[in-house]
């Protein structure tokens, strides 16, 4: 089973995370951070990885640091976990509608981070959540995943439906891409031979 824990503590945060990348979506999460937990639930739920965080940080400031912190955590959990990626599928895209809201995401599990973000948020904040800090995840787990992303909000007037469609299409794009390649098993997906 590909699996893996990371922690990571530094003056301002403490954070743990555990993948199961075979596993069904099972997710325990507490990060302090009520939005937050709810779309890493998401993010499990929908990639059938099995995740469990716990994040302590300083909230009290504000929540940049836990979350960006657990992207870091959970990008590294995911480099952790594929091992030298023998077999994996590699890519993976979706196109999710969600109410109002259409995203799109596609990426490659490449080793080579970048993310190309073209996602706005009509508001500042979700409940007590800054909307800003969705991309900060995400950058945090392109950078410390190897994860060339893209995310492209086509259509949403809601924040609320424009962040939970963007984890879930990015949810199922890691779905796609972390499967077994069933006419390659045996094989890393690149003519290089290492990813």
């Amino acid at each position: 089973m590909r699996q893996a824990k990371i922690t990571r503590d530094t003056t301002e945060t403490q954070v743990s995370v555990e993948v199961n990348l075979d596993g069904s979506g099972v997710y325990d999460v507490q990060t302090g951070v009520g939005f937050f937990d709810h779309m890493l639930e998401q993010l499990a739920r929908h990639s059938l990885m099995d995740l469990t965080v716990r994040a302590k940080g300083d909230l009290h400031i504000d929540d940049h640091h836990t979350v960006e912190d657990t992207g870091i955590a959970l990008g590294q959990a995911m480099v952790q976990a594929l091992g030298d990626k023998r077999g994996i599928v590699r890519y993976g895209s979706c196109l999710l509608p969600m109410d109002d809201t259409l995203v799109r995401a596609a990426l490659d599990l490449s080793a080579r981070p970048f993310l190309v973000w073209n996602v706005e948020m009509p508001a500042a904040k979700i409940g007590n959540f800054d909307t800003e800090l969705v991309r900060e995840f995400f950058q945090a787990l392109s950078t410390h995943g190897g994860i060339t992303l893209h995310v492209d909000a086509l259509h949403g007037v809601n924040s609320h439906h424009i962040a939970e469609a963007a984890f879930k299409a990015v949810a199922r794009s890691l779905r796609d891409a972390l499967e077994t390649d069933p006419r390659k098993a045996d094989a890393v997906p690149s003519t290089k031979g290492t990813l």
